[in-house]
């Protein structure tokens, strides 16, 4: 398949390719070069982690064993789109 390299560097996917290995906006792939020049792309998840502060470490730990809390907006719709690694 030949496809061409843009004036930013960019190089676009054809749809045909994106849909068989389920690729779509905001996918992330890996890239390695491997001896020779070849370039390998494999898609890959990446997963949101977030940093707390003091402060914020403990409101967790203290919404965590009072059990009311709910869970951010984000989290849920997180949650909802998750699948398993074997998907």
């Amino acid at each position: 398949m030949l496809i061409a390299i843009d004036k930013r560097g960019s190089i676009n996917l054809p749809v045909s390719l994106r849909s068989e290995m389920k690729l779509e906006s905001g996918s992330y792939l890996n890239l390695e070069v491997l001896g020779g020049g070849t370039i390998v792309l494999s898609p890959v998840a990446v997963y949101p982690t977030v940093q707390l502060n003091e402060q914020g470490l403990k409101k967790l730990q203290e919404a965590r064993k009072s059990g009311k809390t709910e869970m951010p907006e984000w989290l849920k719709k997180e949650i909802k789109r998750a699948k398993a690694d074997a998907d």
